[in-house]
């Protein structure tokens, strides 16, 4: 079990006058072909305690579902570079904004609806609104990464999409590891949890309590976590 918060985060936070561990566990690079079954076995099982939420973020999930396409492999559409040139890029990552993450959007969420949500998007940024565009297309459009510099390879050069049956997934590593259990899409500027053993009130909880990115992104290797109350 890892000991060291990632860049510099603390180890322990205070939120709703409770506090708690966030405890990272280190993996190896997780791949394509490899089982959630067998990671969690290996990394997680005889970690947890009664009262922990274990959290492991969307991205090896999706990755261990097959759902992650190298740059190089793939090919967008016109539509797909155009749309691109449009989505508002951020310092915290691509998002739709190059052809190749567009490209997924159109074939996860559909085109008319992609479409539709440009069309809203550019009339209401006129009036200095934003966000539109991410809230009618969705959590499948928003799930999806783009290749970023501090990723670790090979998915600096990769887009991964959300995870499927995040839900299910959830429930069956449930069974595993014996207590709560929530996948997680976390990052710098917020986070959403995708499937989750918890109710609603705790997973709002469990979004506070992480919202600083505990995790990291890149060369940390601590794809999943543990939640514990501070004794």
């Amino acid at each position: 079990m890892s000991s060291e918060a990632n860049d510099g985060k603390a180890l322990e936070v205070s939120v709703d006058g409770t506090d708690f561990l966030r405890i990272p566990l280190r993996t190896r690079v997780v791949m394509p072909g490899d089982t959630l079954d067998e990671i969690i076995r290996e990394y997680a099982v005889g970690k947890t305690q009664q009262g922990d939420i274990l959290f492991v973020t969307e991205k090896i999930v999706a990755i261990m579902q097959g759902r992650s396409y190298m740059m190089s492999d793939i090919h967008p559409r016109r539509l797909a570079v155009f749309l691109s040139r449009y989505v508002t890029k951020t310092a915290y990552g691509i998002g739709l904004g190059i052809p190749e993450t567009m490209e997924f959007a159109l074939k996860e969420v559909g085109t008319l609806r992609i479409l539709f949500a440009a069309a809203v998007s550019a009339v209401t940024k006129l009036f200095g609104r934003r966000g539109d565009f991410y809230r009618i297309a969705g959590e499948k459009a928003r799930a999806i990464d783009g290749p970023t510099p501090g990723t670790i390879p090979p998915y600096n050069d990769a887009v991964v999409l959300g995870p499927e049956r995040p839900h299910e997934v959830a429930a069956d590593v449930k069974k595993l590891v014996g207590c709560e259990v929530a996948v997680v899409d976390i990052n710098d500027i917020g986070g959403n949890i995708l499937g989750s053993t918890i109710d609603k009130a705790s997973e709002r909880q469990l979004v506070r309590i992480l919202k600083d990115n505990p995790l990291g992104q890149g060369h940390q290797s601590t794809p999943m976590g543990i939640i514990r109350r501070a004794a």
